[in-house]
């Protein structure tokens, strides 16, 4: 028995009607799985971590075994201390100290020892030279 060819034809793209459909869902399936695994992998890598602790062996510019009574007794107060004491303070000289004062009476107390930096001329490199020897309270 013998097939009619326009039959056969028929059948054979049939099946690879059959057989693109699977793969086109196999493609599909593995372009999803890689964008998922991509979307867990920016969101576990843009997650805050916790900050890592200093150990005691390691340098830190900021002592923290001492307590308050010596660190208030070593440190200058930027919110009290005249001109005079601040140029006692490594790389502050007579303007400089002047000026710290001028903005501390603009713009009020300061209340972190980072924002000495907003003072013209106070550059983050003197900043590191004398954060261990100065204090905010």
């Amino acid at each position: 028995m013998r097939q009619d060819p326009s039959r056969a034809n028929h059948l054979l793209s049939t099946k690879s009607h059959v057989n693109t459909g699977r793969t086109l869902r196999a493609a599909l399936f593995r372009v999803i799985s890689w964008i998922a695994l991509f979307l867990l992998l920016l969101v576990c890598s843009c997650a805050k971590l916790p900050r890592r602790q200093v150990s005691a062996g390691t340098r830190d510019n900021s002592p923290t075994l001492l307590p308050n009574a010596t660190l208030s007794a070593t440190r200058v107060n930027l919110n009290t201390a005249s001109a005079i004491e601040l140029e006692a303070l490594s790389g502050i000289g007579k303007v400089l100290a002047e000026r710290i004062v001028a903005h501390r009476e603009q713009y009020g107390a300061f209340r972190r020892v980072e924002h000495l930096m907003m003072v013209r001329g106070f550059s983050d490199h003197k900043f590191r030279a004398i954060q261990s020897s100065i204090c905010v309270e």
